[in-house]
């Protein structure tokens, strides 16, 4: 507001006018007031819970833990207790926030993964703070584990000779629980108990891969608490997991092609389709058997290798750029006889990606396989990947009877919530048409898809950045997406040391 030069209000102006060390000391004095508000309300947030290490982080963090009925529809029956960690904020300027970072799977534990979700979300972290929650029946809420074989144990094993329901009543009759109460929706109300006992106001939230199925029915739920959204490896509520056989023949595929329309791969191995069906139709036929390097103890190790475990090595070496740049040359070396490199790369299966196997049979039994229907058993039985996956995980559900969820479960969300949605066009698990399938009703959304990443986009591009900008604004307008059309494509390896070609050089080692 102006005024006009009056003696009057010449003289309220220079009441105004403090001098300089005086209006640096009102400053600084209103800074400090409100840092020690922010440290006050930053002790009550952290008033429940301990200090503590957790892996993967070098540094102590806060532990806590919220006790919970097992089955909410009887409050005073048994309870089980979720487990959570928290990353403090390097500078928290909005203690009543925090970022929930939620695991794939299903079946992973978010708190064991927490080295990984600390290096994703660093430039978030650096002003909120990261909430991670073991779901119900992983890690150390009250764990939903079979028991895991060894990996030298992996490696000798005929898996397509085990006796699916043998197996699945061993891990029933293993567990202290009551197994049909582990689906999502029942862990969607344990995490806003935990917001609510640790006292965030809002929630921003980060889903990976099944992780994104439990996001959007938080935001659906909650949508009162929910700040922002991000769905990093699309799972929509309208899409069955066993679909994904689908998505790996995609990114197979995919990968066949790029190493046909490149020249120095072309090259090195011209008949690259041939030599994936040639092992596996092998295989079919009769699994191999000999005595190979344990990839993990260089010790020499049985193993019998069959056609699920060779494929099954191939899909998961298609989730990132760096494995998928090996395939070619692992496929042609197994096709001469040189099961080693396939070996290295199978080496990435058989820990089970850290899944407590009960848990994910509780969600898959009544969330998935009940709504299995004649189009996706057809789309399931189009690969051998798919129809396998479909026939084992009916046979487990047959066994481990939980009821499905109602029908309106598999309804798409609807909400203005700010959310981003990240793809990968290489991923094998959740392919670019997923995100557009839950976009659908998403009226404040913005759909990305990296030409160049596999599945965990934000891990495999600058969208971590991208990520933190939402968080900081919550809101999708300042979002600079151009680096995301960054070639970041690695070169296929030739042979077993480099992506460039060796002159007079064989490919066989």
């Amino acid at each position: 507001m102006r005024y006009p030069q009056s003696r009057e209000n010449k003289g309220l102006r220079s009441q105004l006018a403090l001098p300089a060390r005086a209006l640096r000391q009102v400053f600084q004095a209103g800074a400090l007031m409100l840092a020690t508000m922010a440290a006050a309300q930053a002790t009550d947030i952290f008033a429940n819970t301990d200090s503590c290490y957790v892996d993967g982080i070098d540094e102590k963090v806060r532990c806590g833990s919220v006790t919970v009925p097992e089955n909410p529809n009887k409050p005073d029956g048994r309870k089980i207790d979720i487990q959570y960690v928290i990353l403090p904020a390097i500078k928290n300027a909005e203690p009543g926030k925090a970022l929930l970072g939620i695991a794939g799977g299903p079946g992973q534990s978010a708190i064991e993964s927490a080295g990984y979700f600390d290096k994703l979300l660093t430039k978030t972290r650096q002003f909120r703070d990261i909430l991670l929650i073991d779901q119900r029946g992983t890690g150390s809420s009250n764990i939903l584990a079979c028991d895991n074989m060894s990996p030298v144990d992996a490696l000798a094993i005929n898996d397509e000779a085990q006796d699916m329901v043998a197996l699945t009543k061993e891990c029933m009759d293993a567990q202290n629980a009551d197994i049909t109460q582990y689906g999502s929706l029942n862990a969607v109300t344990d995490f806003e108990a935990v917001r609510k006992a640790i006292g965030y106001e809002q929630l921003d939230v980060y889903g990976i891969s099944y992780g994104t199925r439990m996001a959007q029915l938080y935001m659906r739920q909650y949508p009162e608490t929910t700040a922002t959204v991000t769905l990093d490896g699309v799972v929509p509520m309208q899409q069955n997991l066993i679909y994904i056989g689908d998505a790996i023949a995609r990114a197979t595929e995919i990968m066949l092609s790029d190493c046909e329309q490149n020249q120095a791969c072309n090259q090195a191995f011209p008949e690259l389709r041939a030599e994936l069906e040639t092992v596996s139709d092998r295989l079919a036929r009769e699994p191999l058997q000999t005595q190979v390097n344990d990839p993990v103890a260089g010790e020499m190790t049985d193993l019998t290798l069959t056609r699920s475990k060779f494929l099954s090595a191939i899909r998961m070496a298609l989730y990132a750029p760096n494995t998928r740049s090996l395939l070619p040359y692992a496929i042609s070396q197994a096709a001469k006889g040189n099961y080693q490199p396939i070996l290295g790369l199978y080496a990435l299966t058989t820990d089970g990606a850290g899944i407590a196997m009960g848990m994910h049979a509780s969600v898959v039994c009544g969330e998935d396989i009940p709504f299995v229907d004649e189009k996706a058993a057809e789309v399931a039985n189009r690969t051998f990947v798919g129809g396998e996956m479909l026939r084992a995980l009916s046979e487990i559900c047959t066994i481990w009877q939980v009821p499905p969820v109602n029908a309106d479960f598999h309804q798409p969300v609807t909400s203005n919530i700010p959310t981003l949605l990240l793809s990968g066009e290489m991923d094998p698990a959740t392919p670019p048409s997923w995100g557009e399938l839950a976009k659908v009703q998403l009226t404040n959304a913005e759909h990305i898809v990296s030409p160049y990443a596999g599945h965990g986009t934000a891990a495999q591009t600058c969208a971590h950045g991208l990520i933190a900008t939402l968080v900081k604004d919550g809101s999708l307008e300042n979002l600079d997406t151009e680096c995301m059309e960054r070639d970041t494509s690695r070169s296929f390896y030739l042979n077993a040391n480099t992506v460039e070609p060796l002159a007079n050089a064989s490919n066989e080692e």
